[in-house]
């Protein structure tokens, strides 16, 4: 957690998958905020934690079942500001003494409108621009009956106490989503809701660059780091962080897997050779990993070799630099929620992460991740900080499982040659179109069929290809690219006449959710 002398905000997590949305908001208006799940906020947690304020998530629960999620009671008792969004609402009226009754027809999914009954200044300030305001609902239970001390100041056709709040104790309380897309004017309606809990604005880049620092410095004391560089921006992030705070203590270990694309491992070498001082050792391990992967089609046991085997490297290489006791990771925020609830909380596991669950015990390791508790788009504010080039801050994502996770099915040499092939061809495109910065991540995934074509007068029966491409701002969600024709078509044009085997190309236009950007 982040020193203590910063305000911070406490999320307390029932499980709702848009729960990080929250934190994404808050950090957006430079409130520091951690997620916790319900079962780890107990009254000893609340006194170390000391927020400043307090919001109750969504989840997907009902307060009637057996072992509801309840937050401790305490939480109502710090004379703090406390936000219940949805089931929070609900879970907040539940134990203040109003009443929660089953959806009977009142459920709400989807697009919403709230109209006022009351204008608060300061609660709602500058939130209803006209006679109602757009928001998103998802709720089967509605409060029925609001608890002794608060007032209604918005209502939906479906949730006649939408909006609710008891402004002498600072509760305040909301049937819809405000942390959502889909609630256009949410950042005002939290930006109202910490401006009463009297936040100051302190969670910059620089105040977090300067408490990591430390943090990392009393975490290794005199000990030896090494750090799995990957070229990405976030281990490269990491690694210059790290550097920052312990110098020479640090060893950077690139991992050649080979499942890198086109040319990279000698671009990411030949980068970090001369242009950062930071002792790299190039560990070209590509037999080992692609030995393992031989034969395996599944993703989570592909994602689960690559895991084990980065293990086994960085082991080898730390004994082979003398015994280093931590190994440094760029593990984001995003990766931990989509490996496993935050914290150990009750949301679903999305897909495991290579680099998240923790270390072996035979490995005598102990974990440095200075960018765990961040957002992408925060990253790369943190490179700027660094001083890193915005040429390289700028870079598309590149998963840590490398081709392997965008070659679903069986992974072999020639279906790699191809896949690097037809993914520089298509960069290519991109950045001659002047369209790179537009894009969060851009990528080829070879599919593991083939499929009949004509070229010029025979028969070919090669692989079909997917390009696929989006827009996002921290990763969570995501939208596809909207390429025009001209430019798919060129593109495909391009992929067929220059790459051998392949016959058949198609655009992926799945946004996330449903779908993830990654195909595996």
């Amino acid at each position: 957690m982040i020193k203590k002398t910063h305000d911070r905000l406490l999320i307390i997590d029932f499980g709702s998958q848009v729960t990080q949305l929250i934190a994404r908001r808050l950090r957006e208006l430079n409130v520091y905020c951690e997620i916790h799940p319900f079962q780890q906020v107990t009254d000893t947690f609340l006194a170390d934690f000391r927020p400043k304020a307090i919001i109750l998530s969504g989840g997907p629960a009902s307060v009637f079942s057996k072992g509801a999620p309840m937050p401790p009671k305490l939480v109502f008792e710090l004379d703090i500001p406390v936000l219940g969004i949805c089931y929070g609402q609900q879970v907040m009226m539940q134990l203040l003494g109003g009443k929660v009754e089953r959806g009977h027809g009142t459920a709400e999914f989807g697009r919403a409108y709230v109209t006022p009954t009351s204008l608060k200044e300061g609660f709602l300030n500058g939130w209803f621009m006209t006679d109602r305001e757009q928001v998103w609902m998802s709720h089967g239970d509605h409060v029925s009956k609001i608890a002794p001390g608060f007032e209604v100041y918005g209502t939906s056709p479906n949730a006649p106490f939408a909006i609710t709040a008891d402004t002498n104790r600072k509760f305040f309380a909301v049937q819809f989503h405000p942390e959502v897309h889909h609630t256009p004017n949410g950042s005002k309606f939290f930006e109202n809701f910490i401006s009463l809990a009297g936040f100051n604005g302190d969670w910059t880049m620089s105040a977090y660059r300067d408490d990591a620092i430390t943090k990392i410095r009393k975490q290794v004391g005199s000990n030896r780091v090494i750090c799995a560089l990957s070229g990405g921006v976030d281990s490269s992030v990491a690694a210059v962080l790290i550097h920052e705070a312990i110098g020479d203590q640090l060893t950077c270990v690139y991992v050649d897997h080979g499942l890198m694309r086109k040319d990279e491992s000698t671009e990411v070498v030949n980068m970090f050779r001369e242009h950062y001082n930071l002792p790299l050792l190039h560990a070209d391990e590509s037999e080992l990993f692609l030995g393992k992967l031989e034969g395996v089609s599944d993703p989570e046991e592909k994602r689960k070799i690559i895991g084990n085997l980065f293990i086994e490297v960085f082991e080898k290489y730390a004994k082979k630099i003398g015994g280093a006791t931590f190994l440094a990771q760029g593990t984001l925020y995003p990766d931990v929620i989509e490996s496993v609830s935050f914290n150990g909380g009750p949301s679903v596991t999305i897909k495991s992460h290579h680099n998240v669950g923790g270390l072996p015990k035979r490995m005598k390791m102990k974990l440095v991740e200075p960018l765990r508790e961040l957002f992408k788009d925060e990253v790369r504010t943190l490179g700027y900080e660094l001083g890193l080039p915005s040429s390289f801050i700028k870079r598309h994502p590149f998963p840590g499982p490398g081709l392997a996770i965008r070659c679903p099915g069986e992974i072999t040499g020639s279906k790699l040659e191809i896949l690097r092939a037809a993914d520089a061809v298509y960069i290519d495109q991109i950045q001659k179109h002047g369209l790179y910065d537009e894009i969060w991540q851009a990528f080829v995934a070879i599919l593991p069929v083939k499929t009949v074509g004509v070229m010029g007068d025979g028969r070919s029966y090669d692989y079909a290809c997917t390009l696929r491409a989006v827009t996002s701002v921290d990763g969570m969600t995501a939208d596809y690219y909207p390429f025009t024709h001209e430019f798919l078509g060129e593109t495909a044009a391009r992929i067929i006449n220059e790459v051998a085997g392949i016959n058949r190309v198609t655009y992926d236009i799945t946004s996330k959710p449903p779908g993830t950007i990654e195909w595996e």
